[in-house]
């Protein structure tokens, strides 16, 4: 699925990496807790979370995602926008529960690892 379309379907406000709203991503998961994210991602991914500090961002670069989108209208800082600029990712922002925008990307063919179908 590409980026834009994660941005269409959750209505969502692109806070910075416009330039790869073209890229394909291929799997997605909604955690608050940073340790599950470490444990359970694998292969490019979109973070759907509500907690807003930088080792949200820290544990997406490591994990080699593309893109996170902070859910129920949360905003990061400036200084972690500016973080996750510096490191390629894209940051997005939606007014949707994490529930909720999980399940719109899974209906719409946004699986997450492990998923067969």
């Amino acid at each position: 699925m590409k980026i834009e379309t994660i941005v269409k379907l959750l209505d969502a406000k692109v806070l910075c990496g416009e330039d790869k709203l073209d890229e394909d991503v291929f799997s997605a998961c909604g955690s608050d807790m940073m340790s599950d994210v470490l444990a359970y991602v694998k292969d490019q991914a979109v973070l759907l979370t509500g907690l807003v500090n930088p080792q949200v961002i820290r544990t997406a670069e490591m994990m080699d995602m593309k893109c996170i989108v902070f859910v129920r209208s949360k905003v990061p800082s400036d200084d972690m926008v500016e973080l996750a600029d510096d490191m390629g990712l894209v940051i997005l922002t939606t007014a949707q529960r994490l529930y909720e925008a999980c399940g719109k990307l899974y209906v719409n063919g946004l699986r997450g690892n492990g998923s067969k179908k």
